[in-house]
């Protein structure tokens, strides 16, 4: 069963993240293997918790995997939810005095920025197959974003190719994730 998470998601890293340049660094570590998607069967928060204390570990222990996609298609379906569960998320972190060593980025199906209704195609930009915790090194993106010459225009040329694009495109190429 995990096949076809890890597969739609494999797919939205290529089509889009990658194929549109939505993060101008994922691709060297798609490249390179760096990136691990982990397929989490959980079905309540709290076991999402654990499964992200997992993911914590395998990263601190294997230096060699640079970023994990935490996919849980069973537990937070809902946005308002999933939005509320990411400050456990980060507490998490304090908990264990990995704030600073890692963070956690965000994306969903009904992602939606605060100020933006939900068929806005900005919100695009961290819609998902499926919801799921991105688990990043904070030093190698700190790295990268020194590497970058304009980081701070990444969001803004994001939100222009979207609406070229348009909200259907986007759909669209969400949906041919799953295929």
């Amino acid at each position: 069963m995990s096949d076809i998470f890890t597969t739609a998601t494999q797919n939205w890293v290529e089509k889009v993240v990658i194929g549109l340049n939505l993060c101008p660094f994922a691709k060297r570590e798609w490249v390179h293997n760096s990136v691990r998607v982990s397929v989490s069967e959980v079905n309540d928060v709290e076991q999402l918790l654990h499964a992200l204390v997992v993911e914590l570990a395998l990263l601190s222990r294997q230096p060699e995997i640079e970023t994990t996609l935490l996919v849980h298609p069973h537990v937070l379906q809902d946005f308002g939810e999933y939005n509320q569960f990411l400050d456990f998320a980060d507490s998490l972190l304090e908990q264990m005095s990995l704030d600073g060593t890692y963070q956690v980025a965000s994306f969903h199906p009904d992602y939606q920025f605060a100020g933006t209704a939900a068929g806005d195609v900005e919100n695009y930009t961290n819609r998902s197959p499926y919801p799921m915790l991105h688990i990043l090194r904070e030093s190698s993106l700190e790295q990268a974003i020194n590497a970058h010459p304009d980081t701070g225009n990444i969001p803004v040329n994001n939100v222009s190719l979207l609406k070229q694009l348009g909200q259907q495109h986007m759909q669209d190429l969400l949906d041919e994730c799953h295929r």
